[in-house]
């Protein structure tokens, strides 16, 4: 069952618990942030932004431009296997879920990227 609820979570909530995944890790705050502008186009100014302004995962997402190469991205996550979630905004959700989780496992980036 797809938890809607996370539209309206905070990007700024769920944040700490993305940089405390991937350094606890043993990767960088700057490889996460690679990670998210490579999926979004947010840079880590336009992440400051965010944070300070507490957006919304539907904001968020309304907001940012989607890698051309994200239907590259495969897998489960949560239970829910990425490239078949009907609910576009879910869909993006997880695709972030996905290559933070991939980040963290140590995947090179040149994998995550799908370069």
């Amino acid at each position: 069952m797809m938890n809607t609820k996370v539209f309206k979570m905070s990007f700024a909530s769920v944040y700490p618990h993305y940089v405390k995944k991937v350094e606890t890790k043993g990767r960088t705050i700057a490889e996460l942030h690679q990670v998210i502008e490579w999926l979004t186009g947010y840079t880590t100014s336009d992440l400051t932004r965010i944070i300070e302004n507490k957006i919304d995962f539907e904001t968020f997402f309304a907001e940012a431009k989607l890698n051309p190469n994200v239907d590259k991205i495969k897998g489960v996550i949560c239970g829910y296997r990425v490239e078949e979630i009907e609910d576009p905004l879910y869909q993006k959700i997880r695709y972030l879920d996905k290559l933070i989780d991939e980040l963290a496992k140590g995947k090179s980036m040149d994998k995550i990227l799908r370069e």
